[in-house]
C-alpha cells in the first residue's frame, strides 16, 4: 500500500511550496538522512533537532534522488527545482498524523506494549511465539519514541494479520499521541520503575501517562502484584487479564524453580488447570517477560501444548548492535536478531560510523530467517 504526495499533503493539511509534474509515489518515510535506501519513493520529514535541523539536509538528499519533502520553513527552495515540497506547521505532528491515518486503513489485531522495562523483549518474544501462525508487523528494535512509533506503524501492509508495537515516553503528553497512532486492540503493561522518570513529578504521574496507550484496547495484560498498577488499571474500567505470584489472578503463578543449564520452570493455575512452561533463561527479568507473553498467548487462545513447545525454544534478544573482535584485525557487527529493511539501514549506518577508513563487507542471509551479519574489516597489506 502506498500514497501519492498529493494524498499525503491532504492528509496532513500541508501546503505545496513546490510541486513537480506527475504523481510522486511515497512508500518509505525518512527522518535521518544517513538512512536513505530508496530515494525515488522516499518522503523526507525535516524534523527540527537539538543539535541539527533536518532542513539543512534537503539539498544533499535531493542530489541523492529524493524528490518529496515535508518542511516547516517557508522558503523558495530554488536548489530543489523538481521537488515536491509540502509545508506544515510542525513536521513531527505531520509525521504522526500520517501514521495515524495509515493505521486506520487496517482492521487487524494490534498489541501495544508499554512499561518501564521489558518492552522490546516482550515484543520480540511475542514475535517468536506467534510467527508460525501470523504475518506479523512489529516495531524495529526499540522504535518506541515519538518518531519511532509512527515509523513503526507505517510498516503495516495488507499482508499483515497482526501488529506488535511498543511505546515509551519521556514526558507528559506523549503517550496520548502514540495511542492515536498505534490504536492497540490489546495491551501489555510490563512494569513501572524509575527509568526515564525525570520528565514526571512522581511515579504515579508516569504510570497514568503510560496507561493512556490503552485508550482503544479491548483487553490489558499485566501483573497485579504492584498495588498501584493494579488499582490504576482496574480504574480504567476495561477488560483485563492479570497474573500474580501471590494473589488470585487469571494466571496464578505457583512455583518458579531453576532446572539447570540456565533454564527455569514456571508452574501456574489457569481456569482451574495446572499448567507449566520451561524457558531457556533463569534471570528474574526474563521470567517476568515470559509470563507476560504466556498470559497474552492464553488470552489469544493459543493451545497450552503449543505454548510449552515454543516457550522452550525462545531465543535471546540482542538489545543493541553487537561489536565483536574478529580474526585478522577485523571487527564484526552482529545484527542477526532482526530481519527487516529498517533495521538493515540502521545497521549500515552504524557500520559507517564505526569503520573509519576500513573496508566494509556485508554478509546477508535471507531476511525472513533473520540472519544478517555485518562485517567491518580493516584493510590487509
Amino acid at each position: 500500500m502506498h500514497y501519492t504526495i498529493q494524498q499525503i499533503a491532504q492528509i496532513i493539511g500541508g501546503k505545496f511550496l513546490r510541486r513537480s509534474g506527475g504523481k510522486a509515489i511515497v512508500k518509505h518515510l525518512l527522518t535521518d538522512s544517513r538512512q536513505l535506501i530508496f530515494p525515488e519513493t522516499t518522503l523526507f520529514f525535516a524534523l527540527p533537532g537539538v543539535s541539527q535541523d533536518g532542513h539543512i539536509f534537503l539539498e544533499r538528499l535531493y542530489e541523492a534522488g529524493v524528490r518529496c519533502f515535508i518542511v516547516s520553513k517557508k522558503e523558495a527552495y530554488d536548489a530543489l527545482p523538481e521537488a515536491n515540497i509540502v509545508q506544515v506547521d510542525e513536521v513531527l505532528t505531520a509525521l504522526q498524523e500520517l501514521a495515524a491515518h495509515h493505521r486506520q486503513q487496517f482492521d487487524i489485531p494490534v498489541v501495544g506494549i508499554t512499561g518501564s522495562n521489558g518492552k522490546t523483549i516482550v515484543k520480540e518474544w511475542l514475535f517468536q511465539l506467534l510467527r508460525d501462525d501470523h504475518r506479523i508487523v512489529r516495531s524495529p528494535r526499540s522504535y518506541n519514541s515519538q518518531v519511532g512509533v509512527p515509523l513503526s506503524v507505517w510498516q503495516i501492509q495488507p499482508r499483515h494479520t497482526i501488529g506488535i508495537f511498543e511505546a515509551g515516553i519521556s514526558q507528559t503528553g506523549e503517550m496520548a499521541r502514540s495511542a492515536q497512532i498505534i490504536r492497540c486492540t490489546a495491551g501489555i503493561f510490563t512494569n513501572i520503575g524509575e527509568a526515564h522518570a525525570e520528565g514526571f513529578t512522581d511515579l504515579m504521574e508516569k504510570l497514568q501517562e503510560k496507561l493512556l496507550l490503552f485508550e482503544f484496547a479491548d483487553i490489558i495484560v499485566y501483573c497485579k502484584d504492584n498495588p498501584s498498577v493494579d488499582a490504576a488499571i482496574r480504574a480504567l474500567n476495561k477488560r483485563f487479564f492479570c497474573w500474580s505470584r501471590t494473589d488470585p489472578a487469571d494466571l496464578r503463578i505457583q512455583d518458579i524453580r531453576q532446572t539447570g543449564a540456565g533454564h527455569a520452570q514456571i508452574e501456574a493455575v489457569f481456569q482451574g488447570d495446572k499448567l507449566a512452561i520451561t524457558i531457556p533463561f533463569s534471570d528474574a527479568a526474563s521470567i517476568e517477560n515470559a509470563i507476560h507473553c504466556w498470559a497474552m498467548l492464553l488470552f489469544l487462545n493459543v493451545p497450552q501444548e503449543v505454548i510449552e513447545q515454543r516457550m522452550a525454544n525462545l531465543e535471546p534478544v540482542a538489545m543493541r548492535l553487537e561489536l565483536r573482535e574478529g580474526i585478522n584485525g577485523c571487527t564484526l557487527i552482529n545484527d542477526s536478531y532482526n530481519s527487516d529493511f529498517t533495521s538493515l539501514s540502521i545497521a549500515l549506518n552504524f557500520m559507517e560510523q564505526q569503520r573509519g577508513g576500513a573496508r566494509r563487507t556485508l554478509i546477508a542471509g535471507l531476511l525472513l530467517v533473520a540472519c544478517v551479519l555485518f562485517c567491518h574489516e580493516k584493510k590487509l597489506t
